[in-house]
């Protein structure tokens, strides 16, 4: 075991077994030793890949929705533009270059940054320093009285999910435990009343956030009270099911999900069913969820590639396949959704 491992371990022993959540908000957040407050852990030299990574078009074309968001808004004076789990800054930076067409928009508008690693916050200050407009961090999102423009890639995923297993007990929590000098999974002897709807088979995995459903609601509840628009981009299922999707990467490999925490990543699939119910029952109004690629090529991605080839024709085909791995079923087209959330007023905004 590493040195989290031992504390985690440690942990257990003193107080029981940790759910599958707390295990997960310990790897990756501990502020000593978890994953996200040590690390930078995206691009090619990282563990994973994101699509701001991948390409300037995707932030800029979310940059553009916020703008047109706003502009359906009646051009609100006082905004907020939000970005929750900005990576390295990229995603915003593009996205602020973008928003250059509408100046009104960046003299409305004041950025925030919801980052709580020391590690990632820092490469955004660098990446953000000639920006232009306000910027401010906090550490969690904080619901105001302005309006909200919010914009989250690939963040709920990473939120902690509890999981429960069909047994002839019923539904029963899955645990972590010490077994053997190492940590191991373990189901909780007493059923839970979680309140799954459906039928699942013996085994079947339930799969659960109530973090993520808590942030939508709040999300939600902002934007019904004082307009605004959210922008969801992340993997999931648009229709709940049974089955685990918990998942550790590291180096761009999958990984055992017990095996030295704080050192890989941990994310599970988002229920954009749920987290679109939890939207509406804070007062909002959900659209999609729509896959990615649809969505980009509602924006408009294959014309703006088309123009940056003929901008610099060397890049011609490196642009074409970052197109391609953005918008292709087989890529990042149908796995990937985008969720939209605006006031039950609004009308319907580009890409659904």
């Amino acid at each position: 075991m590493n040195a989290l491992a031992r504390r985690i371990a440690k942990l257990i022993e003193t107080q029981g077994p940790l759910s599958v959540a707390q295990f997960m908000t310990i790897a990756l957040h501990d502020p000593a030793e978890g994953y996200y407050a040590t690390r930078d852990p995206f691009g090619a030299k990282g563990d994973f890949v994101t699509a701001p990574d991948i390409s300037q078009m995707f932030g800029e074309l979310l940059g553009l929705w916020c703008v047109q968001a706003w502009l359906d808004q009646d051009s609100p004076k006082r905004a907020e533009l939000v970005e929750l789990g900005p990576g390295r800054g990229t995603l915003m930076a593009d996205a602020l270059r973008a928003a250059k067409l509408a100046p009104k928009f960046l003299k409305s508008i004041d950025v925030v940054m919801v980052e709580a690693s020391p590690t990632l916050r820092a490469l955004q200050q660098e990446r953000l320093k000639d920006a232009g407009v306000a910027i401010r961090w906090i550490d969690r999102f904080e619901a105001g009285d302005r309006p909200l423009f919010l914009v989250a890639n690939e963040f709920f995923d990473a939120l902690p999910v509890r999981q429960f297993v069909q047994t002839e007990r019923g539904w029963c929590e899955r645990m972590v435990v010490v077994e053997n000098e190492a940590l191991a999974f373990a189901l909780s002897p007493i059923a839970s009343n979680v309140g799954v709807e459906g039928d699942a088979p013996p085994g079947g995995v339930f799969e659960t956030s109530p973090a993520s459903l808590a942030l939508a609601e709040e999300i939600g509840r902002s934007i019904a009270r004082h307009g605004g628009a959210a922008l969801i981009v992340d993997y999931g299922y648009a229709e709940r099911g049974f089955g685990e999707t918990l998942q550790a990467v590291g180096g761009h490999k999958f990984k055992t999900l017990l095996e030295r925490p704080g050192e890989i990543d941990l994310s599970a699939h988002v229920d954009f069913a749920n987290l679109a119910a939890a939207a509406r029952h804070g007062g909002a109004q959900t659209f999609g969820p729509v896959g990615q690629g649809a969505f980009l090529e509602a924006l408009g991605i294959s014309a703006r590639a088309e123009k940056l080839s003929r901008l610099n024709r060397k890049e011609a085909p490196s642009i074409a396949a970052a197109v391609d791995r953005l918008v292709s079923p087989g890529q990042m087209g149908t796995l990937f959704k985008a969720l939209a959330i605006l006031p039950r007023t609004a009308p319907t905004p580009p890409g659904f």
